[in-house]
């Protein structure tokens, strides 16, 4: 119909080329246009403003000697007041960017070692956008974003790095428990310390109150009954002492069996045995 009325419909974001007896005259815009077909004018073809995508899976090796992929992401759009080199300069666009990627992606990546090349993905990114920007400039297209989407590496290099991971982050916890352990042995053994400390504290204050109280019994018995000497205030003291041990030996009944002279007689070898050790004692 539009053929019939010399008239020509050029859609949004898309613009139309018009020759006239195969010689470029002008570009047509969206909306409808006269076209006297008769005059030999005719659309050439459509050309679309519209922002493209092209995904690049391009094979490379690293510095290290690792094959790796790179997947770049290339978005491009076709100028409108450069509509007609768009048109004429490239019959093969998205083959003429993948050549460009592919040739600074091998020219770049070689240079890096792979960890290297996963922290300078931007900039490898930024490479490729600045090399394409001004080969494509010139042929009616703008590089909107250039992204390095990924980067691959082969299968074993992938274990293995996951590996090389895994022991070094096994070997720090095993730093961190070894640690964790040398300061609780550290704590117990303060605490062992404090607590053994705080013991014999309450052992030497449980002593010289046994002390205090055998001195003051001594005193009073020696002076409610003339005539007895501290001497035999503590021989009789030494005696009941004897006998309440050998009551609770005889009353546990899953105590230790003690065996020690237990005739009458022996209570004074005894009583000399623990007054020798006590004088002892004093005098160093």
């Amino acid at each position: 119909m539009g053929n019939l009325f010399c008239c020509v419909q050029v859609d949004q974001s898309t613009v139309a080329i018009k020759e006239r007896f195969g010689r470029f005259e002008e570009v047509l815009e969206p909306g409808c246009h006269f076209m006297p077909f008769f005059l030999g004018n005719k659309v050439a073809g459509h050309l679309s403003l519209r922002l493209q995508q092209l995904d690049i899976r391009c094979e490379t090796k690293t510095k290290d000697n690792v094959f790796v992929n790179v997947v770049a992401s290339i978005q491009f759009r076709a100028l409108a007041d450069k509509a007609n080199d768009a048109f004429y300069k490239l019959s093969n666009t998205r083959t003429q960017i993948q050549a460009y990627v592919f040739d600074v992606i091998r020219a770049s990546v070689p240079k890096l070692n792979l960890d290297d090349a996963f922290e300078q993905k931007n900039e490898i990114a930024k490479a490729v956008e600045v090399e394409l920007e001004k080969a494509m400039s010139a042929y009616g297209y703008e590089i909107v974003q250039t992204l390095i989407v990924d980067i691959e590496p082969d299968e074993r290099v992938k274990r293995a790095m996951n590996e090389i991971n895994a022991a070094a982050r096994l070997r720090v916890a095993a730093n961190e428990k070894a640690e964790a352990e040398k300061i609780l042995q550290i704590k117990r053994a303060e605490g062992e310390a404090e607590s053994k400390y705080l013991s014999g504290l309450g052992i030497a204050r449980q002593r010289q109150a046994i002390v205090d109280g055998l001195r003051d019994s001594v005193l009073g018995f020696s002076v409610n009954v003339p005539g007895t000497t501290a001497k035999d205030v503590m021989d009789m003291v030494l005696v009941t002492q004897y006998f309440d041990t050998m009551k609770e030996i005889g009353a546990a009944s899953k105590s230790s069996a003690v065996f020690i002279p237990h005739g009458p007689g022996a209570v004074r070898d005894v009583a000399a045995q623990i007054r020798d050790g006590l004088l002892q004692a004093s005098h160093q």
